[in-house]
């Protein structure tokens, strides 16, 4: 027999763990995609959606795909072939957009930042005259940084924003109507502290009325979702069956985090980043994302000359049950990335990463 967990703590960059209701939840019986009680819910679900979006937009849901799916469909809908696409690119994420959108066969321009370092957005809007889409990560998970895309949708001009916020939303402010984003995607288990396997995912109707007619992805074709949600006409149009247990779950998360207060949750996300990067450098260790810019949901801090970063999160994982996170590309060996999201957003989590990474770099 498999050893079956009793419990992680995860505070690597994502998933996090599941706020209780979200545990509770996925053990609902399963019910019909069609069933009445599913659809009610899934109304809430994309209602609770649009508030921790920030927007009225009719067309946001839960996405039946991870956030790269979100991201597949963000591009999928808004170009083709010849479609210029401007993307920001300073991570991981930022690169991923850029082959998503090669591969829907737009011409992409990109313009590339120092990793660590947050988006120019006037570097931006001056790459190209007359984009199709202007693209950037709100929340880079690969480095940490956090990005004010609000000029980007101040000075798109005619063109679409479409804006990755996969490790913001949930925890972070986030005004996709204000800041003139038309297509948002994002992900389940950062700091909705609900499981992965879905995008919360938003389109305005400007960019409904703008996107691709047929796009090369039938399953992603955010026409035909929206019939699904009943975004057109209040009926509903069968496209696929709905992952019914993930949609409870993340309903669950929702409505935790909006009896909170979402205000309180942000407050919340916010201290416990202070307070971590804190004593991070009480404990000597060297920031990775450039000051002013970093994301309180995930703090990536530089691994201490001579120390080995897999030693220590293995002893992590062995001795604590913690899961701290390695970099990502030419970062994966000299940063750590440690998250901390949804429930995890407290000053318990804190005290515990602190003291078993400080336990962890003496005795790896």
């Amino acid at each position: 027999m498999p050893e079956v967990l009793t419990s992680r703590y995860l505070f690597g960059p994502g998933p996090s763990n599941c706020y209780p209701e979200v545990t509770a939840a996925l053990g609902y019986p399963v019910i019909g995609h069609l069933d009445p009680v599913f659809i009610e819910r899934l109304d809430r679900t994309c209602a609770g959606l649009r508030t921790v979006w920030g927007t009225r937009n009719a067309r946001t849901l839960p996405l039946s795909a991870t956030g790269s799916g979100g991201m597949e469909a963000a591009f999928v809908n808004t170009v083709s072939d010849g479609d210029v696409a401007v993307i920001a690119v300073n991570g991981l994420f930022g690169e991923r957009m850029c082959e998503v959108a090669r591969r829907c066969g737009a011409t992409v321009v990109r313009v590339d930042h120092e990793w660590g370092q947050p988006v120019d957005a006037e570097r931006v809007l001056a790459a190209h005259p007359h984009p199709k889409v202007i693209a950037a990560v709100h929340a880079e998970t690969s480095t940490g940084v956090l990005s004010d895309v609000a000029p980007l949708g101040a000075g798109k001009g005619d063109a679409l924003l479409i804006v990755d916020a996969v490790t913001s939303i949930g925890g972070l402010e986030l005004l996709a109507d204000d800041w003139g984003i038309d297509v948002g995607y994002a992900g389940t288990q950062k700091c909705l502290g609900a499981p992965p396997g879905l995008s919360p995912f938003t389109v305005s109707e400007r960019a409904f009325e703008r996107r691709i007619k047929e796009p090369r992805s039938w399953y992603l074709d955010i026409g035909l979702l929206g019939g699904y949600v009943g975004a057109a006409s209040g009926s509903r149009t069968y496209h696929h069956t709905a992952p019914v247990t993930m949609i409870a779950g993340l309903e669950a998360g929702l409505d935790r985090i909006l009896a909170e207060g979402l205000a309180a949750v942000q407050a919340r996300h916010r201290a416990a980043g202070a307070e971590l990067r804190d004593g991070l450098e009480a404990m000597g260790l060297e920031l990775f994302a450039a000051e002013g810019s970093r994301l309180p949901s995930l703090t990536t801090v530089k691994v201490p000359d001579g120390v080995d970063s897999a030693a220590v999160r293995a002893y992590l994982l062995e001795n604590f049950s913690t899961e701290i996170g390695s970099g990502a590309g030419a970062f994966t060996s000299t940063v750590w990335r440690i998250g901390m999201m949804g429930p995890n957003a407290n000053r318990a989590s804190v005290k515990l990463v602190l003291g078993a990474l400080e336990e962890a770099i003496a005795k790896a």
